[in-house]
Parts: C-alpha cells; structure tokens; sequence
C-alpha cells in the first residue's frame, strides 16, 4: 500500500508501525478512524507536507538500521 495525505492515520499504523513514534512525537491522535493524515496534521496543528516528510525520514532510518543489523 502506497500511503499518502490522502491515507487515513490508523491505516498508516497497519502499514508502517513506525509511523506511531512520529506521531506520538509531534501530537497527532492515531486512534482517529477515517481521517486522514492531511485532516490529523491541520488539527494538530502541524505542516502536511513536514510531517509526510518526517513519516518517510523514519522509514528509511528504520529500514537502514535493518539492513545495516543483518549485514553484522
């Protein structure tokens, strides 16, 4: 699955687990069905588009230190 703004926040979660860290960090409810990551942010008062890239930030780091792990 391809999440985008347009994802809802929960199924952000069930994709990519590591997306509740970010928003726990920067305030944003994950438990809000249906709504999605653009509605979440606004509410939050957070900047959209800084919170996809910080989202896509921590997938690479995680996915890096995966790989870095079982090359070791």
């Amino acid at each position: 699955m391809q999440c985008d703004l347009e994802t809802s926040v929960p199924d952000w979660v069930i994709e990519y687990p590591q997306s509740l860290v970010v928003f726990q960090q920067l305030g944003i409810d994950s438990s809000c069905a249906g709504i999605s990551l653009d509605y979440a942010c606004q509410q939050a008062g957070q900047d959209p588009q800084l919170v996809l890239q910080q989202l896509r930030q921590a997938f690479t780091a995680d996915r890096d230190e995966g790989a870095g792990a079982s090359s070791s």
